[in-house]
């Protein structure tokens, strides 16, 4: 990891916001299902 540049700092800050979002999306969906199931 010696002489590494901003490359791999945004790549990782992409993937971290893709996780993020991701994982947002996905707790709103199961808590949308969950909302729908107990109606």
């Amino acid at each position: 990891m010696a002489g590494a540049g901003t490359r791999p700092l945004a790549a990782r800050i992409g993937w971290f916001v893709l996780i993020w979002v991701g994982s947002v999306l996905a707790l709103g969906v199961v808590g949308y299902g969950i909302k729908l199931m107990l109606r």
